[in-house]
């Protein structure tokens, strides 16, 4: 059995449930290696499947079809992220009262285990300074209380594509971005400590053992104590499989593809462009195996070609493509 992530790499309850639930039925889907193009037929089966890892801004899509997910014999749980940003940081997220009442509505009929917020990435800058975390936090921290019982968050990570991007938007809006020295990313994550344990809230340090501390505990997003909790029976160990430095996950199958996401969020490692993302998009085929096709697998059997390679031991490059791993 399998964790099944959906997705790291794009907002699959947002934008693609149609295609997801669709794939559920079908009993399996294709997943891409974004460097070869390889494709990979994933189980979707419900004895292939530990748990859905579901990783959301706007979860509201695929809420009606969580009784049939159940239903099914499936076992999942979310990560919602809710920052709160202005605008010219997150260009198109759903209104910030619209995603609490989501999120207040998804836990409801779940579970507060079931649901875990994100406060993630922290992005400083001119219009997000200190003070403005601090209140954005202490504000969502209580309208979350009783709805969830942990926070994840880091700091944001300033890759070559986000400098880019955030680099447009400092020119765009006059906005000066900020690089936190270690000593500052840990005050303010104390501060937010003291401020979610209030409401009855754990933090949970993604990516970062530095701000590990009292009351701050290592982030395990694919999570062994949460999906023990979803399947109390379930006794084989999962290996740790990390997907960058310091992360803590177990291994997992990541079914998403790179840039195609219609959020637009300025500081996402996972859209180098939002045209991009928009234009896979609109090409996406519910019906397809693959939530997106390059044009160089159009018309192209996949089941066929992952028929011809069965037998076959995966030589490829990357040895993080056979534990699931994101790229």
């Amino acid at each position: 059995m399998k964790i099944i992530s959906a997705s790291r790499r794009t907002d699959i309850p947002a934008f693609y449930s149609k295609w997801f639930l669709n794939q559920i039925k079908t009993g399996f889907c294709h997943r891409l290696n974004p460097y070869n193009y390889q494709v990979y037929q994933v189980s979707l089966q419900p004895e292939d499947c530990l748990a859905i890892t579901f990783w959301t801004r706007n979860p509201q899509p695929i809420l009606p079809h969580l009784d049939f997910l159940t239903n099914q014999g499936y076992v999942y749980y979310f990560h919602f992220s809710i920052n709160g940003y202005p605008q010219a940081i997150e260009t198109n997220n759903p209104p910030l009262q619209k995603s609490i009442e989501t999120f207040q509505n998804l836990s409801q009929k779940l579970s507060p285990n079931q649901i875990q917020w994100r406060y993630d990435p922290i992005l400083l800058s001119d219009i997000t300074p200190f003070s403005y975390h601090l209140e954005k936090f202490e504000f969502l921290s209580k309208q979350l209380e009783g709805y969830t019982k942990r926070c994840y968050l880091s700091f944001v990570n300033f890759y070559d594509k986000t400098e880019r991007n955030l680099g447009k938007v400092a020119v765009e809006n006059n906005i000066k971005f900020q690089h936190p020295s270690l000593e500052e990313k840990q005050q303010l994550t104390k501060q937010l400590r003291d401020i979610a344990k209030v409401r009855g809230i754990k933090l949970y340090s993604c990516c970062d053992d530095a701000l590990i501390s009292e009351g701050v505990e290592k982030a395990h997003c694919i999570d062994m104590d949460i999906i023990k909790m979803l399947r109390p029976n379930f006794k084989t160990h999962l290996k740790a499989a990390p997907t960058r430095e310091e992360c803590g996950c177990v291994e997992s199958i990541d079914i998403g593809i790179y840039d195609t996401c219609g959020f637009g969020c300025q500081y996402c490692y996972a859209t180098k462009s939002r045209n991009t993302a928009l234009k896979r998009m609109r090409e996406n085929n519910p019906n397809d195996t693959l939530l997106w096709r390059p044009a160089k697998l159009k018309d192209i059997d996949l089941n066929l070609k992952e028929a011809n390679k069965k037998g076959k031991k995966f030589v490829g490059s990357s040895p993080e493509y056979i534990q699931g791993k994101l790229f």
